[in-house]
C-alpha cells in the first residue's frame, strides 16, 4: 500500500490536529493548581512567624518564609461575611450576608462564584470542611460550583439555629459525621485532619485538569477541642485554662497539616506548580489578649485586629521568597486574583477587587489609595429565639453602630473616632477632631456604600420557621440505609 506523501493533504491535517492537541495540553499545565487555606478565627498575631511569644507553628513558619507576603490584608470582622466575599468577589452586605446565622448568612442565589469561575476555566474543584453559605440545597458548595464536596454543616460542627441552619445532631470535632456529596458518612479522627487527609486524597486524583482545592477548617472556632497530645504542650504558658490550651493546641494542629500539604506537593511533583494560599476568615477569638501583633480588637471587631489577618502565596516563578507586600488589599481581591491566575476574565462582572497578581508580577505597578467597608453586622432578627430576637430588627437602625472605612492612612471607627494608622497602628489615639475633612470624605464614602448596599440585603426578611436540610437529609439517610463508615484515602 501506497503511504500518503509529506505534503498530502491528509498528513498536514493530522500534523495539525496533533499541533493543536499539543498546544492546548500545553496551555492546560500552564495553569497552576490552587490550594486555598483558610482557618478559622484565627487572628494575624496566632503565628509564630509573627512574634507569638509561645505557639509553635514551624510548618507556616516555614511557608511564610517561602512566600510573598501581604501584610496589610484585611477580611470581615466575622466569618460567614469573610467567606460570602471569597466566594462571590462583593463586599459581604452586597451578597446579601450581614449575619453567621437566621437565613443572613446565605450566600443570595444567582451571584457567580470563584468555583463556578475556575470550572469555566478548567479546574477541578472541591471544598473540604466549611462552608457556612447556606444549608437548603440551591445554596450548598454543589450547587455554587464545586465538584467535590466534603464539607459540616451550620457555622461549626454540631451548630444548630433557628431557621435553616442546623449540622449533624449531636456532632463532635472528634469523628465527626460529614457531607460527602451529597450523602453522609461517619469519618474517624480529629475534624481537622480528616479535613486535610481528604483533600489531599482528592488532589492526589487529580490528572486530567488543573484544581482548586478549597480547605476551610472549623478549628480553632470554639468549642475549644484537641487532641490531648496538642493541648499538653501549651497548659503551662496559658495558667492551665483548658479553653486556652486547646486553641493554641488546634492551631498546632492545623500547622502539622499544613506541614503534610507541602510534605505530598513535593512527592507528588506538584509543589512548583501549585499556588498555596493560607489565610484565616478574622480576627482572633481567643489569641489577642495575649498576642495581637500591636493591634487593636480581635473577632467581631472594628478595629484593626478584627479584619488584618495573614495572607501567604507560594507560586515558584511567581512569588519571592520572603517578600511582603504591605498594599491595602481585601478578601474582594481573591476572586479577580484566582480568575486571573486562570485566564479567565470576569470584566463583565462589575467587581470592585482587584487581581493581587498584578503585584505578585510587579510591586512597583500602580496600587491606588481605596476606601475598604467593614460593619460587624448581626443586628437582631424578629421571631428568633434568646437574644437574636430581642431588639430592633431595621437594617437601617445599624447603619452608623459598628461600622468602619479604611484607606492606606486612615480608619474611621464608627462615626466618632478616626486614626492615622500610618503613625498609629495600634489606634491608640482618637484624631478625630483634628481632621475634619476627611471624616467628611469618609463618612460621606460610607453613605454611599450603604445606599448601595441596602436593597442588596436579601436575606434580612427570610422566614425562619423552615426545615433544616442538612439535619433532615442525615435523619433520612440514617432511616433508610445508614450512615456508613468513611474510607480514608490512602496517602
Amino acid at each position: 500500500m501506497k503511504l500518503p506523501s509529506k505534503n498530502s493533504p491528509l498528513i498536514r491535517l493530522w500534523t495539525f490536529l496533533l499541533l493543536c492537541l499539543t498546544l492546548l495540553s500545553t496551555q492546560a499545565q500552564e495553569k497552576p493548581n490552587i490550594i486555598f487555606i483558610m482557618t478559622d478565627d484565627q487572628g494575624y498575631g496566632d503565628l509564630a512567624c509573627h512574634g507569638h511569644p509561645f505557639l509553635k507553628t514551624p510548618n507556616l513558619d516555614k511557608l511564610f518564609a517561602e512566600s510573598t507576603r501581604f501584610t496589610n490584608y484585611h477580611v470581615s470582622p466575622t466569618c460567614a461575611p469573610t467567606r460570602s466575599a471569597l466566594m462571590s468577589g462583593r463586599n459581604p452586605f452586597e451578597a446579601g450576608v450581614t449575619h453567621t446565622i437566621l437565613e443572613r448568612e446565605r450566600l443570595a442565589l444567582g451571584l457567580p462564584t470563584v468555583a463556578e469561575t475556575l470550572q469555566k476555566a478548567g479546574y477541578a474543584t472541591g471544598i473540604f470542611g466549611k462552608w457556612h453559605l447556606g444549608e437548603a440545597d440551591a445554596y450548598q458548595p454543589g450547587s455554587r460550583g464545586f465538584d467535590e464536596v466534603f464539607i459540616h454543616g451550620a457555622g461549626g460542627i454540631g451548630q444548630r439555629y433557628d431557621g435553616s441552619q442546623g449540622d449533624v445532631p449531636g456532632n463532635d470535632y472528634f469523628d465527626p459525621t460529614i457531607r460527602h456529596n451529597g450523602k453522609f458518612v461517619k469519618t474517624k479522627g480529629f475534624c481537622t485532619d480528616v479535613f486535610f487527609q481528604e483533600g489531599l486524597g482528592w488532589i492526589h486524583e487529580q490528572k486530567e485538569k488543573p484544581f482548586f482545592a478549597y480547605i476551610a477548617t472549623n478549628a480553632p472556632h470554639g468549642p475549644f477541642l484537641a487532641p490531648e497530645e496538642y493541648k499538653a504542650l501549651y497548659r503551662d504558658k496559658v495558667d492551665n485554662k483548658e479553653d486556652m490550651a486547646a486553641f493554641f493546641g488546634m492551631i498546632t494542629n492545623i500547622d502539622d497539616n499544613v506541614g503534610l500539604v507541602m510534605e505530598k506537593l513535593e512527592e507528588w511533583g506538584l509543589a512548583e506548580n501549585t499556588l498555596l494560599i493560607f489565610t484565616t476568615d478574622n480576627g482572633s477569638a481567643k489569641g489577642s489578649k495575649i498576642f495581637n501583633a500591636g493591634m487593636k480588637g480581635g473577632k467581631g471587631s472594628q478595629t484593626e485586629g478584627g479584619s488584618r489577618v495573614p495572607l501567604f502565596f507560594r507560586l515558584p516563578g511567581m512569588t519571592k521568597p520572603g517578600q511582603d507586600l504591605p498594599h491595602l488589599s481585601r478578601h474582594i481581591d481573591i476572586f479577580p486574583t484566582l480568575a486571573d491566575l486562570a485566564g479567565e476574565d470576569i470584566s463583565d462582572l462589575g467587581l470592585e477587587g482587584r487581581s493581587l497578581i498584578t503585584l505578585l508580577r510587579d510591586p512597583s505597578a500602580e496600587w491606588p489609595d481605596r476606601k475598604l467597608f467593614f460593619h460587624g453586622g448581626r443586628w437582631p432578627k424578629a421571631g428568633a429565639s434568646g437574644k437574636f430576637g430581642k431588639g430592633d430588627s431595621n437594617p437601617d437602625s445599624y447603619k452608623n453602630k459598628k461600622y468602619a472605612v479604611r484607606t492606606n492612612k486612615w480608619r474611621l471607627v464608627g462615626p466618632k473616632e478616626l486614626h492615622d494608622m500610618e503613625n498609629d497602628p495600634g489606634e491608640t489615639t482618637n484624631v478625630f477632631d483634628e481632621h475634619p475633612e476627611v471624616v467628611k470624605e469618609l463618612q460621606s464614602a460610607y453613605e454611599e456604600f450603604w445606599k448601595k448596599a441596602r436593597p442588596l440585603m436579601v436575606n434580612e426578611d427570610a422566614p425562619l420557621d423552615v426545615e433544616k436540610p442538612f439535619e433532615a437529609n442525615y435523619l433520612k439517610q440514617k432511616e433508610e440505609g445508614g450512615i456508613p463508615n468513611w474510607v480514608a484515602p490512602s496517602l
